[in-house]
């Protein structure tokens, strides 16, 4: 009896833990619904699809992290009057418009000290529910361009300024994605110096967290640069963003990876996450912790006829297919590297030409 209870007693002591470890991937779901939704007093904020956190909402002052090149909201304000809207990781380029009813609303453009901070001034009537959309000026043009991939950058934030010089260098970039590990630990600190760092990038990044977002609390990285799963489009191509930073994809992920398959068939499709379901060296532990489940995505991605893959994680850099879908690791953002790969720090650049190829996909060295 004393042995039983002895073992009730540990259970008791470890249920949260072990509960709070499968339990995670599923939070960071639920937080991703919350994202791009906010209420302050009269008034109240929701961007479609998630696509932005929110990071100060006032009366009249709002202020977002966009996730996508084109943002869809609404902003509803009961008392009506002047704001100022701020929307940091942007393209340099985009427009905002606002429409209340079948009404335009005048929209004025305020210098920022930032190439992808863009700020605009507007005026509510009373009670309105105000429709904007910012979008770049190239959003759906069928014309080849290009746009970067990197990782891991972790503990070398203070060397990642070399980094970014050369992206600033390469021709033609539009933004980046980013397959995680931004940080070391995800603290709060850490968060804020890579936003602050990224500023002085001529494009903004797009990104999904890593394990090593996990650290603290993994609530920080939605607060700071929203949603781990998202999909938006872009000049003939779909990008899809997945959490996979706990060796795993949360169910619901995969119902919204269903739509976003869907939504992407006609499209070239670019699908991005930290982990790789599965290690093309197969030596490490630098994938999925479930090869069911890695086989389940690999499927799930080959009939949703994704054209090309992205990945983090493994600091080197590695070109593969999985499933019959081109498939690369690039995790030389400056952490530790894998010894005597010859590859170093890096990113890479994809060029597309729409409607259908991806043209090259080239590895910029930056030591």
């Amino acid at each position: 009896m004393i042995q039983r209870h002895a073992l009730l007693a540990l259970l008791a002591l470890t249920a949260p833990l072990t509960l709070s470890c499968l339990d995670v991937a599923e939070g960071r779901a639920r937080r991703d619904l919350e994202v791009g939704k906010a209420s302050r007093g009269q008034a109240r904020v929701a961007v479609d699809e998630g696509l932005a956190a929110i990071r100060r909402l006032e009366p009249g002052a709002l202020s977002l992290w966009a996730s996508a090149p084109a943002l869809s909201m609404r902003l509803t304000d009961e008392a009506g009057g002047p704001w100022t809207i701020t929307i940091e990781n942007m393209l340099a380029d985009a427009e905002l418009s606002a429409r209340v009813g079948d009404e335009r609303v005048p929209v004025e453009l305020v210098e920022a000290p930032h190439p992808t901070q863009r700020t605009f001034r507007l005026s509510l009537p009373p009670g309105a529910e105000a429709a904007l959309s910012l979008r770049p000026p190239d959003e759906a043009r069928l014309e080849p361009w290009r746009f970067a991939v990197f990782a891991d950058v972790q503990e070398k934030i203070d060397s990642v300024q070399d980094i970014y010089a050369k992206m600033n260098e390469a021709e033609g970039v539009r933004f980046a994605l980013i397959s995680g590990d931004l940080t070391s630990r995800g603290s709060l600190e850490q968060l804020e110096r890579f936003q602050r760092e990224m500023k002085t990038l001529r494009f903004p990044c797009y990104a999904t967290l890593g394990n090593h977002e996990l650290g603290t609390r993994d609530d920080l990285y939605h607060e700071w640069f929203g949603r781990g799963n998202f999909s938006f489009p872009f000049r003939g191509v779909q990008f899809t963003m997945l959490d996979s930073a706990s060796a795993t994809i949360d169910p619901r992920a995969y119902g919204w990876l269903d739509g976003w398959l869907a939504e992407g068939r006609e499209r070239l499709h670019v699908v991005t996450m930290h982990l790789a379901p599965l290690d093309p060296v197969g030596s490490r532990n630098g994938a999925f912790a479930s090869r069911a489940e890695a086989n389940k995505l690999l499927t799930m991605l080959a009939d949703g006829r994704v054209d090309l893959t992205f990945y983090g994680h493994i600091h080197s850099f590695y070109a593969f297919e999985n499933a019959g879908i081109p498939a690369y690791i690039s995790g030389g953002g400056g952490a530790i590297p894998e010894r005597l790969d010859g590859i170093g720090r890096h990113f890479v650049t994809v060029d597309v030409e729409p409607p259908g190829r991806i043209a090259q996909v080239a590895v910029v060295r930056v030591d």
